[in-house]
Parts: C-alpha cells; sequence; structure tokens
C-alpha cells in the first residue's frame, strides 16, 4: 500500500496515512484516460453553433439575369453558394456531441488518475479542512502553507465555508468525492484531499 504524509492546515506533518491499492496504485491506463478526458470535453460542448443555408438567407427569388446572351456564366439565384451573402454549403448546424462511455472503463480512468498523482508525489492528505467562516484568505494561508498553487481540493461532504472562501481563488476547484472526474484530476497540479474523503473515495470507487 502507498504510503503517504498527513498534514494539517498549518503544512506540518501529523502521522501518515496508507493508500489503497485497488484505488491509488492501479496499472495506469493512459488510453483509457485520454478516451475519458476526450469524452468529458465533448460533453462539455454546447453544440449550438450554426450556419445559414441558401434556403435560410434572405432575397434571391428572381434570376439574376438571362440564361444565355450576356456572356456570363448561368446563374439561378444570388443567394447560391458562390455568390457573396449567399448561403453556406455544409456549414456547422446545432447538434449534441455528447456520448456515453462504459462506466467500468470511467472506473479504471479515474484510478488511472489518482495513481499518477500518487507516483508523482503530487498527492496531499489532509487530517481536516474546515472554517468558521467564509474568508478567502484562510483559504488562501492553507493553500501556502502546503504548497499548493494550482490545486484540486477533494471534500468528503459539503462545507460552504470551504468551497466558498476558495471560490475566488485562480487555479483552485472544490470538489466532493462524488463529483470527481479525470479531466479535473489531471488538468490540477496537485490533489488536495482531506482525510475523511480518501476513505469515502476508497468506499465509493472500489
Amino acid at each position: 500500500m502507498p504510503k503517504v504524509d498527513l498534514l494539517n492546515i498549518e503544512g506540518k506533518k501529523v502521522g501518515n496515512i496508507e493508500l489503497s491499492d485497488d484505488i491509488f496504485a492501479v496499472e495506469v491506463n493512459e488510453d483509457v484516460m485520454h478516451e475519458v478526458v476526450v469524452n468529458y470535453l465533448a460533453n462539455q460542448r454546447q453544440g449550438t453553433q450554426s450556419t445559414l443555408t441558401r434556403s435560410e438567407v434572405s432575397g434571391g427569388g428572381k434570376k439574376p439575369w438571362k440564361q444565355k446572351g450576356t456572356g456570363r456564366a448561368r446563374q439561378g439565384s444570388i443567394r447560391a453558394t458562390q455568390w457573396i451573402k449567399g448561403g453556406i454549403a455544409l456549414g456547422p448546424k446545432p447538434r449534441s456531441y455528447k456520448y456515453t462511455l462504459n462506466k467500468k472503463v470511467k472506473r479504471l480512468a479515474l484510478k488511472s488518475a489518482l495513481t499518477t498523482k500518487v507516483q508523482d508525489n503530487n498527492i496531499i492528505v489532509l487530517d481536516s479542512l474546515d472554517f468558521d467562516e467564509i474568508k478567502t484568505k484562510n483559504m488562501v494561508k492553507v493553500l501556502e502553507n502546503i504548497k499548493a498553487s494550482k490545486a484540486l481540493v477533494v471534500l468528503a461532504d459539503k462545507n460552504l465555508n470551504v468551497e466558498a472562501s476558495a471560490r475566488n481563488i485562480p487555479n483552485i476547484k472544490t470538489a466532493l468525492v462524488n463529483t470527481i472526474n479525470t479531466y479535473d484530476i489531471l488538468k490540477y497540479d496537485t490533489l488536495v484531499v482531506t482525510k475523511d474523503a480518501v476513505t469515502k473515495i476508497e468506499e465509493v470507487y472500489a
């Protein structure tokens, strides 16, 4: 079992914690992680881009000139695709980019991402994380103490004081155990997890 230091919010070591081999020490599968990240980004797309076809632009009801005798190429409408202000041929239309992946694939990718954080020593486990009030500078102080500048902070349960305190800090995101995803774990340099969140991760994703 991988063993990491257990820190308090002052950044001081208060003990060690052993992480489950089934979650934090699996064989890393980069192909699966890539597949899940691509899926995540595709599902975030709005798909609202749209262009007008020749049937949707205004005008063009009249043939611009007669078919023969002018010396110019024949034309049927000033809204054909080759005309300025004409319709767009084969342009994008609103569509959904969403598609689903197997749950086992997503889970394997998540475990692989967590394992990479452990292997690269980019995981910080806190014994607890809680504030008496909503104050951004409290969260900034904790992050300075543990030397985390671009981090995903994972909490076991909803904590308004912590979440609101971190909301306005650049490159910091908070998430609950049941909302973490492979993309966020890989995006942020450091994974900050509370001790309770580690326990819950091992229960939920085992």
